[in-house]
């Protein structure tokens, strides 16, 4: 059965890659997965310091819509770490589209060993 699969990109403001990352890691990706969100992978792109993207799971375009409208619209998004972010971000876009679920554990497999 594929998952529906986001791929969001941000081109930050220049020379604040390192602080978005800081911020995604320490704030934001803990209340992302608290709210349920499946994130595949996340991180500064390899061409770009400053370019980042992140990948997350759905069952159907209804889950992601109802459980981006939950997050986006929660006290704690608004009232944490959202300005912060928003501050860095110059643009950003989505790509949405069907995946196996063995093309995207291949993702989530590339993003540990790029930590590793």
């Amino acid at each position: 059965m594929q998952r529906l699969v986001e791929i969001r990109s941000y081109k930050l403001k220049p020379g604040s890659g390192a602080r978005f990352h800081d911020l995604v890691v320490s704030q934001s990706m803990p209340l992302v997965r608290s709210f349920g969100m499946d994130v595949v992978t996340f991180g500064p792109s390899v061409h770009d310091p400053d370019a980042y993207f992140l990948v997350r799971a759905y069952d159907s375009l209804e889950h992601r819509r109802s459980s981006q409208e939950a997050f986006y619209s929660s006290a704690a998004w608004r009232n944490g770490p959202r300005q912060s972010i928003i501050e860095l971000i110059e643009a950003d876009w989505d790509v949405v589209l069907w995946l196996t679920p063995a093309a995207i554990d291949a993702m989530r497999i590339s993003r540990a060993r790029a930590e590793a």
